[in-house]
């Protein structure tokens, strides 16, 4: 069975954003040649996501459509598999598999704490505990979208020395970037880094930039720095990568892990470590206590 990949982008008014998200699904391409990978944009772009659905039917038997998005609002909930159903009925003998969005996660952890870094050597590296982190994102009227914002806010909070790791929003939902900014400085920060949680440029990131001019100018005696979007980091083409092979495990029926909140945490694996030395050391202790208690602590 031949199978395709539709990356489907959400596509920008600016034409800089739409040729940064073909050339992304280029280098994808390249380092997947084996795959057969086309393009779509749900808005914006000539390329439908109805187009790229026949485009990706062409030669396949099987098509894993796979959204380019961050969080999984609208688009992602509804209007992609709105045009996934149109196309079941509309190719009977190509079977269409929805893979999962990029989400919140420790790949993009490792980007943001990147551009975290990069931001404040442009501010001469101050301390952290007078440098405030705004997390800046799209907003979005579905309040688990808004989470994923804020949970990647407190995860960076949690691997930094940052005093203030707020979410903001450029629209629909609330706080604004003003409203973060004027918290923080009336919480003392003296410096404040703005990482935009954005995948491409595009309209919105041109605001964000005259934003923080604007800001820079209400607030003189602060220190503005503004990190780049995600754009090209292997973060995101092995986030990709691993969205393909989830959807071919399902595709397959074979079982799929059950991810807790706490895997991959410091207490969790500690604990984990520490259970193995009781079963390996002590085999007549089979409640581990010192695993309950280190979990516990990680959710209170």
């Amino acid at each position: 069975m031949t199978t395709a990949v539709l990356l489907v982008g959400h596509g920008s008014r600016v034409a800089a954003g739409n040729e940064e998200i073909e050339k992304f699904t280029n280098i994808w391409q390249a380092r997947n040649p084996s795959w057969k990978i086309e393009l779509c944009f749900i808005e914006f772009e000539p390329i439908t996501v109805d187009m790229g659905l026949a485009n990706a039917t062409h030669g396949a038997d099987r098509v894993i459509v796979v959204p380019l998005i961050l969080n999984a609002a609208g688009h992602v909930k509804m209007e992609i598999p709105y045009h996934i159903e149109k196309a079941r009925k509309q190719y009977p003998n190509v079977e269409f598999v929805y893979a999962r969005h990029l989400g919140a996660n420790d790949k993009l952890l490792a980007i943001l704490k990147r551009n975290l870094r990069k931001a404040m050597m442009e501010l001469d590296m101050p301390d952290p505990k007078t440098t405030g982190v705004i997390l800046l994102g799209r907003g979005s009227s579905d309040r688990v979208a808004n989470g994923e914002n804020a949970k990647l806010s407190r995860y960076l909070f949690e691997e930094s020395q940052h005093e203030l790791v707020d979410p903001a929003f450029t629209g629909i939902s609330f706080p604004r970037l003003e409203t973060a900014v004027q918290r923080q400085v009336k919480l003392g920060m003296m410096q404040i880094a703005v990482l935009p949680y954005y995948l491409f440029s595009g309209t919105l990131m041109e605001r964000i930039k005259k934003q923080v001019v604007r800001l820079q100018s209400q607030y003189p005696q602060i220190s503005f720095s503004l990190a780049s979007y995600f754009g090209f980091e292997d973060e995101i083409f092995e986030l990709l990568d691993e969205r393909i092979v989830q959807a071919k495990e399902i595709i397959k029926g074979e079982p799929q892990p059950v991810m807790m909140e706490c895997d991959g945490c410091a207490y969790r694996e500690e604990a984990e470590a520490e259970h193995q030395h009781h079963h390996h050391h002590d085999h007549g202790d089979e409640q581990d206590q010192s695993y309950e208690h280190s979990h516990e602590e990680a959710v209170t």
